[in-house]
Order: C-alpha cells, then sequence, then structure tokens
C-alpha cells in the first residue's frame, strides 16, 4: 500500500492574483482541506491552502505564498500528496483508495490472467483503469465501472475485469 496519497492537482492560474484552479481526487470533494499541509509528490515542497471556493467542477484556491500569475501558472498540473496516516482509516471492504488498486492481478471471470493494475486514470469522463498486460504488448484500458471490473478484492490482492470485445 503506498504510504502517500494524491488528493488533489493544481490547474492552471486563475486570475492575475495568484489563485490557482485546484481538482480534488477526494470522495468528498472539500475534504483535503482537512489534512493539513499538502505536499508535492517528492515532499520536498509544502503547500497550505489560504482560500478556497467552489467553481465549475473544481475550485479556485489561493496557496500561501503564491502571489501572482506568474508564481501560479508555474504550479499548473502539480500534483499534491498528503501522508496516508492522515487520511482516515477504510473500514470497509468495498472501500479502497485507488493508490491501492495499483499493483494488484487483473484477471478475466474465468480466471485467465490479464495483467496488473498500473495505474487509475481520469481524463474527465471517469476513471480508467490501466492494465500492464501479461504479454507485454500494449496496455489494456479498462473502464472503471460495475459492468467492466464487477470485483475489487483488495485482500486476494486482485480485480476481475470482463474484457472489452476486441475490435477487428
Amino acid at each position: 500500500m503506498s504510504e502517500r496519497i494524491c488528493v488533489a492537482q493544481i490547474g492552471a492560474a486563475h486570475g492575475v492574483r495568484g489563485e490557482v484552479k485546484l481538482r480534488s481526487f477526494t470522495q468528498d470533494p472539500a475534504a483535503f482541506t482537512s489534512y493539513g499541509p499538502l505536499e508535492s509528490e517528492d515532499g520536498k515542497r509544502r503547500f497550505e491552502i489560504e482560500t478556497l471556493r467552489p467553481a465549475n467542477e473544481h475550485f479556485v484556491a489561493r496557496i500561501a505564498g503564491v502571489a501572482d500569475r506568474d508564481a501560479a501558472a508555474k504550479l499548473t498540473n502539480l500534483k499534491l500528496y498528503v501522508s496516508r496516516d492522515r487520511l482516515p482509516p477504510v473500514e470497509d471492504d468495498n472501500t479502497y483508495y485507488h493508490s491501492d488498486l495499483i499493483g494488484l492481478a487483473a484477471v478475466t471471470p474465468d480466471g485467465a490472467t490479464l495483467g496488473t493494475v498500473r495505474a487509475v486514470l481520469n481524463y474527465g469522463a471517469g476513471d480508467i483503469i490501466e492494465i500492464a498486460t501479461a504479454d507485454g504488448s500494449l496496455p489494456l484500458m479498462v473502464p472503471f465501472t460495475s459492468a467492466a471490473v464487477p470485483t475489487v478484492d483488495i485482500k486476494a490482492r486482485r480485480i476481475v475485469v470482463v474484457p472489452p470485445p476486441l475490435v477487428e
């Protein structure tokens, strides 16, 4: 299990006073504000949210020490992390962090090996599971829906995937 969890990502600068667009990856979209300072992926930079307001499908945030548009623009696409121990514990077997899926075996409903979960992606239309295939061919991209991924078993370290039909 990952020791650090990505909870948000800074988007583009917003306005000229150093605000940024911010996209949340938490179940409760504003929850990341209660986890304390956020950090860059390498843990070398810390960020404190001074103000936050909702906007269309994202937040607009003011980050301490970011005073103008140029400083805000330098943060574009920066992912923000917190230590896993600062997050609420997972108490339900059907609840997990996306990072918990990385490295799980991906199998078909009949048990055939597809590969290993390499990433959970989201390009705006919903989560997608990226599976590094067992044969080393191109990765398999599967929508993370109950129809395509009917079973997630963290304890058994596997997911069941109904592969999409092949297009000829």
